[in-house]
């Protein structure tokens, strides 16, 4: 590898991540009242509670702990490669305006009957489809002819979400008193899935997302310096930023599709990485994924343990978590 970070240096700070990554996915899915030890009835035959367990652990925990560990990790290193092309210690996922856009397409395809007999999963497809529609949107209205303009794009993204945020409320006023329930929970954003149909969903995009964005990390090593020391290095500007665009912006479609909006990640992870192991992106990429997906599935079983019973959405436990810490950042970088 190019620079002082060495391959044995660049495993060792990567293996410090895996860890507590591996051990999420390990352990995790065992978390729990209800698994193991307790049976579904008091006259429950043995077989049947095994099966109940199986069905509790494969189908309910399992997924979700996977999927929990692949959001929370696209929306960290989203969030990590926006901060770097932005130049903007504040960028996440969710300043470009694809979370306003998924968060429409799923509010409608709940909202506007006959939509959902349409499609299979239609919430996923729709917001998937408003990712789609809002991020065009945006980098349609940054693209310049020597590149995109970085001011220009994150106006038009905090333009774009506003005005989602105006259509999912039009929408909602028309809206079935019933279904307003539905939009609630999912703008909270949650990790409730029953097999792994939305695991696979988000791969198809997670792939390519990642190799978007960390074969750019060398690049964006020379980026973070500043447009012109970049391209005095050889470095195609507008390439890697455009590359950059698409592959957060894919990440963030992807996992907002499927899991809701869920905020905080994409904005503290990346954070937190630069202060245990520097600035280099080669190291602060994919740590920030690793680390963003440990993160994500430790809050969504802290709620599930805490609150048993109640499925408490991991978008508000994230929120609850990340506002202090990000305060506690800032109070940080003031002293």
């Amino acid at each position: 590898m190019s620079g002082s970070l060495t391959m044995g240096r660049w495993l060792r700070a990567l293996a410090a991540y895996a860890v507590p990554f591996i051990l999420c996915g390990v352990l995790l899915p065992f978390c729990g009242p209800e698994l193991l030890s307790h049976p579904v009835g008091p006259e429950t035959s043995p077989t049947i509670q095994g099966q109940t367990n199986s069905f509790i652990l494969y189908q309910l925990r399992l997924p979700r702990v996977i999927l929990g560990l692949l959001v929370g990790g696209a929306l960290a290193i989203a969030g990590a490669g926006f901060q770097v092309i932005l130049r903007n210690p504040l960028a996440e996922p969710y300043t470009l305006g694809a979370t306003g856009g998924a968060a429409v397409g799923a509010v409608l395809a709940i909202s506007v009957p006959g939509l959902a007999s349409l499609f299979g999963p239609s919430v996923q497809i729709f917001a998937l489809a408003g990712a789609a529609v809002s991020l065009g949107l945006v980098y349609r209205l940054a693209r310049r002819p020597h590149g995109l303009s970085m001011s220009t794009l994150l106006l038009a993204g905090v333009t774009v979400s506003i005005l989602c945020g105006g259509l999912i409320m039009f929408i909602r006023y028309f809206a079935a008193p019933e279904d307003h329930v539905r939009t609630t929970l999912w703008l909270m954003g949650g990790l409730g899935v029953v097999g792994y149909r939305e695991i696979a969903t988000l791969i198809v995009l997670l792939l390519p997302g990642l190799a978007m964005l960390l074969t750019q990390t060398s690049a964006l090593n020379h980026l973070s310096l500043g447009d012109q020391m970049a391209a005095g290095h050889g470095v195609e500007v507008s390439d890697v930023q455009r590359m950059a665009f698409l592959g957060g912006g894919v990440l963030t479609a992807g996992a907002v599709s499927v899991a809701g909006p869920i905020g905080f990640v994409g904005l503290i992870v990346p954070h937190a990485v630069r202060r245990l192991s520097g600035y280099d992106q080669r190291v602060v990429l994919p740590a920030s994924f690793l680390l963003g997906g440990a993160f994500l599935t430790v809050c969504d079983t802290a709620a599930r343990l805490i609150f048993a019973g109640r499925d408490l959405p991991v978008g508000v436990v994230t929120a609850l978590v990340g506002g202090p810490l990000f305060i506690k950042i800032l109070l940080g970088r003031r002293r």
